[in-house]
């Protein structure tokens, strides 16, 4: 092999690797030791369609084309009943649900941030620095950093292209590997032309090229915030693909660790049991529930918690999606977790409990849930959770 061949051989070697860097020393721990993995959905997820509350009329008033139906066990397309308020999208039925039946996840709805600006990235930075939004003192230092340096004996790891801020600041170094795809776009432009010439030499010629031209142009300014609000994140199909690698790696090896899932923007045409979320939350959930059996005996030591930087608006807008919102819906998984109930402070869903009038509230702050499921997670003391939480009030939520 020339010297050419070679460089071009290692060339493409690299680009196909995944992105694996660390310079930090490796702790060995237990076997039976705690796991702790966070799941950050970037984008913003719908989780109106995710726990679908079925008892409320509101609801269906409000998502004329993109509520899921009452639980009725002759239609498969139904909610799935996980009590007499709330249900869970069918798309869920083979992979979370049989979890929700073993009491192995829990859901916290009207959970979130006290941070109302409504941007994916302000807030997705609020979230990972684990700081009051109003308060923050340290811009590179993330919250996970800082649980790793209240626990040196507990390796730690982030699956994302480029160390995460949740991971940023710490005392040590923090090893991260990539999980990434490739996107594509969500216009053809040899589409677009089949479809303009359709029209030539018609009557509505003319406004078919500029109704594409239109849809193209604001179709693009959608996908650029959709593809920056994902930041680099893989999508929910890669996460699916890769959770037996992520499985392997926090079973024989590390202990606490950080992945994000994108793809989560749904503006537009978002579906319920169809379409771009469905897909999302399909995959996302035949994910999590490889990594519990991947897992094997050591998904009794593991806690898995779902969280995303907001929720979407209660009602949908005019192109059958949603935009963003406030309050979300966490999700807490693991073999011991204390599941198969809705856990945290709730109210009514109707248009008088909507912050704004547009969103769900946020009455469980993600930093005193965390600090709670945490504390009892690793039997961290109050001194050590302010370390990783600062002023926050840790609830325990019996989670774990």
């Amino acid at each position: 092999m020339n010297r050419r061949d070679f460089l071009r051989s290692a060339a493409a070697a690299a680009i196909a690797a995944p992105a694996f860097s660390f310079s930090g020393r490796l702790f060995a721990a237990p076997a039976s030791s705690p796991r702790f993995l966070l799941v950050f959905l970037r984008g913003g997820y719908d989780c109106n369609n995710l726990l679908v509350p079925y008892g409320s009329d509101f609801y269906y008033e409000s998502r004329p084309t993109l509520a899921i139906a009452r639980p009725d066990a002759n239609n498969p397309n139904s909610a799935i009943a996980l009590d007499s308020h709330w249900g869970l999208n069918p798309v869920l039925r083979d992979s979370i649900y049989p979890l929700w039946q073993k009491r192995q996840v829990a859901f916290v709805p009207f959970a979130g941030t006290d941070d109302l600006s409504r941007s994916h990235f302000e807030t997705q930075d609020n979230i990972e620095s684990g700081e009051p939004s109003n308060q923050r003192s340290d811009y590179r230092s993330g919250f996970m950093a800082r649980l790793s340096g209240q626990m040196r004996s507990v390796p730690s790891i982030a699956f994302t292209d480029a160390l995460p801020l949740s991971f940023q600041g710490g005392n040590h170094d923090i090893p991260n590997i990539s999980l990434r795809g490739n996107t594509k776009p969500v216009f053809d432009e040899r589409q677009a032309g089949i479809l303009a010439g359709m029209y030539k030499d018609t009557s509505l010629a003319s406004a078919a090229a500029d109704g594409l031209e239109l849809r193209q142009t604001v179709s693009k300014e959608l996908q650029d915030e959709m593809m920056k609000a994902n930041r680099g994140a893989p999508n929910a199909k890669n996460f699916a693909a890769e959770t037996q690698r992520i499985a392997t790696m926090m079973r024989d090896q590390y202990r606490l660790g950080f992945v994000d899932v994108g793809g989560w923007d749904t503006h537009v045409n978002q579906g319920s049991v169809t379409g771009g979320l469905a897909n999302n939350l399909g995959n996302l959930g035949k994910g999590l529930a490889a990594y519990a059996d991947a897992l094997g005996d050591e998904w009794n030591n593991t806690v898995v918690v779902v969280v995303s930087e907001f929720g979407r608006t209660f009602r949908e807008n005019g192109n059958k999606g949603t935009d963003h919102g406030h309050g979300t819906v966490y999700w807490v998984l693991g073999g011991k977790v204390n599941g198969g109930r809705i856990a945290g402070d709730q109210v009514a869903i109707n248009a008088q409990s909507l912050l704004q009038n547009r969103d769900y509230p946020v009455l469980t702050n993600y930093r005193d849930m965390l600090g709670g499921l945490l504390g009892r997670t690793w039997g961290l003391s109050g001194s050590q959770l302010q370390s990783v939480f600062p002023g926050s009030r840790p609830r325990d939520l019996q989670l774990a």
